[in-house]
């Protein structure tokens, strides 16, 4: 009989760095790697720890004297989209959403580069090359998956591959419990179609067709203006030091 011990992961601290949410505060992160035959199963236990996964990358905030970054999952059983959620799906409805195994290519790249330019100019994935985005895209070693939203052309049949114009794709971890949402881009033109929002309204349809409970979001940062889009999603929980405990947004005037 085999009793050696499965190899437990390490864990590592990164050194200081400016926060990127908060002016004048300092941020540091604990990570480990996501590799062997184990990590799928180590990506599913440390997100719904609070951990978020950037390539073969898992990490979390490890800040002294500073907890304001939350997880953020929604509750996709119990999620009722609101009036104007359901006005933007109808406004989409001529988008089709393709699951795709976690494979780059050249449209996708011309649509993340249009989107970085626009969106984020100055910020920290604004230099990124199309080798750069291959290895964000293909370095993972857990169940991940590309979702690609193109325009339906028209006279294609339901069971086509759709082969409509690309406006927006999502990285997302297929896992045990739900969708993890890794990162996202659109065409940055396309502003009435809200499609940052539709994206996560897709995912929680698609989470809650699948019979799954959640769709994790990432952080949410109160007082944040680029973070405050997370807590429109309900019902949804975040994780506290008391664990995973359900969120309303009139808990967001206290303190």
């Amino acid at each position: 009989m085999n009793t050696q011990a499965t190899p437990s992961p390490q864990f590592y601290l990164t050194a200081p760095a400016a926060c990127p949410y908060l002016p004048g505060e300092m941020e540091r992160k604990v990570f480990t790697h996501l590799v062997g035959q184990r990590a799928t199963e180590m990506n599913d236990l440390l997100t719904q720890g609070g951990f978020r996964r950037s390539q073969n990358i898992a990490y979390r905030p490890a800040c002294e004297g500073c907890r304001a970054c939350v997880s953020v999952r929604i509750l996709a059983n119990e999620f009722v989209p609101n009036r104007t959620m359901r006005k933007l799906i109808a406004a989409n409805a001529d988008l089709v959403g393709t699951m795709l195994p976690a494979q780059p290519s050249t449209e996708q790249f011309a649509l993340f580069r249009r989107y970085l330019d626009d969106r984020h100019p100055r910020g920290g994935m604004s230099d990124m090359s199309a080798l750069d985005y291959a290895i964000m895209v293909e370095d993972t070693h857990v169940n991940t998956r590309l979702i690609e939203y193109r325009k339906r052309v028209p006279g294609a049949g339901l069971g086509d591959q759709p082969k409509g114009e690309l406006v927006a794709v999502a990285l997302t971890d297929l896992m045990s419990d739900g969708l993890s949402m890794v990162y996202s881009f659109f065409n940055p033109k396309l502003d009435r179609r809200s499609l940052g929002t539709f994206m996560i309204l897709d995912h929680i349809a698609r989470t809650h067709q699948m019979g799954l409970p959640h769709v994790y979001l990432g952080y949410w940062v109160r007082g944040s203006a680029k973070m405050h889009y997370k807590t429109r999603y309900q019902p949804q929980e975040h994780l506290t030091p008391r664990g995973w405990e359900r969120y309303s947004e009139a808990d967001d005037s206290e303190g």
